[in-house]
């Protein structure tokens, strides 16, 4: 398996393997740009990925995700990702979490390790034992899934009132594929909204919690993306908008909070095609990143910053249109102009 000729590489500064085979640890963390300070950061996730490509795919496509979104919202870091190959419900231990601690520790402050899907801030204070080179702020900040939700709902005001005219939610269709933390967060933010929710998971129990308490019609999760919605909210894991799926969806606007949404490049002119607005998912689900930097400060201010992620995609909706160009590559476009003048390569 080759690092370079990976499609998903992207002349990324630093990839590491790890290995402690007697606490199962298997771990792959990809540095994409480091900031002007040496140091990139990140999350962790912890997923059953089917081979060690899959992983690699995964660190290389978030950690590079990372470093944009960081940029777009100007913030002097550099983009990085962890990934350990595991069933974080089956597979976690204390020994582990310290055998990754210890990997961090090795990079030398290359590396600042956060939470992402699988992991927790209870599993960073673990980390945290054999490593100082953990993200306090996020780890103080603690579940950030509300902040990102609120982000998500800030980005689809601004291509709902872009592409439907419409400067509220209410009695809109909105089509919610994953019931994760951050995506249970969104369906309240949006049933606060007045909106009316479809959802799907391939946790029957989350499904089930949340067409109780929000009153949601549930869908088997292979049938989300049939449902007639003025909305799709992808919110599970990467490549939900493919070859296959892009068809089928009968909406005018996607937002949602997953990472890598498109699972190609293309996939934005597909949409386009179908005169389907998208809010890039490395601006509409930058909550996290803010809430982390913004720990112990006025949550009024916090809101403020939140609700600027729907003036940053109403730039990015703007530029595409002038430009002629698809959204993510209006928005990748800006995150590389935002690098170079930063003195950072884009």
């Amino acid at each position: 398996m080759s690092v370079f000729d990976h499609e998903a590489f992207d002349g990324h500064e630093h990839v590491s393997f790890f290995a402690e085979p007697s606490v199962g640890l298997r771990a792959i963390i990809a540095i994409h740009r480091t900031g002007p300070l040496g140091m990139a950061g990140g999350g962790c996730r912890m997923w059953p990925y089917r081979d060690e490509r899959a992983a690699l795919a995964d660190a290389l496509r978030l950690s590079r995700a990372m470093t944009y979104k960081l940029a777009l919202l100007e913030m002097p870091a550099g983009g990085a990702k962890a990934v350990v190959i595991g069933d974080s419900k089956t597979d976690k231990s204390e020994a582990l979490l310290l055998a990754l601690g210890r990997a961090v520790e090795r990079l030398g402050g290359r590396f600042v390790i956060a939470e992402d899907v699988g992991t927790s801030a209870r599993d960073l204070e673990v980390v945290a034992r054999a490593t100082s080179w953990v993200n306090r702020a996020a780890a103080d900040a603690g579940d950030t899934a509300g902040a990102t939700a609120y982000g998500v709902v800030a980005a689809m005001r601004a291509a709902v009132k872009r592409r439907l005219g419409r400067a509220d939610l209410d009695g809109l269709r909105v089509a919610v594929q994953g019931l994760g933390h951050v995506g249970g967060a969104l369906c309240r933010e949006l049933a606060r909204a007045g909106a009316q929710l479809v959802v799907a998971d391939v946790d029957a129990g989350a499904v089930s919690a949340i067409a109780r308490e929000l009153g949601a019609r549930a869908v088997a999760p292979e049938e989300i993306f049939d449902q007639p919605a003025d909305v799709f909210a992808p919110c599970a894991l990467a490549d939900a908008l493919d070859d296959g799926t892009v068809p089928r969806l009968r909406c005018a606007v996607i937002a949602g909070s997953a990472n890598n949404q498109l699972a190609h490049p293309r996939i934005a002119d597909a949409l386009a095609a179908r005169d389907i607005l998208w809010a890039p998912d490395i601006v509409a689900n930058a909550g996290g990143v803010i809430a982390s930097a913004s720990r112990g400060g006025d949550e009024r201010v916090l809101r403020a910053r939140l609700d600027g992620i729907g003036a940053l995609v109403e730039a990015v909706f703007a530029r595409a249109e002038r430009e002629r160009i698809s959204t993510h590559e209006a928005a990748e476009r800006t995150a590389r102009e935002r690098l170079a003048g930063a003195g950072g390569r884009p």
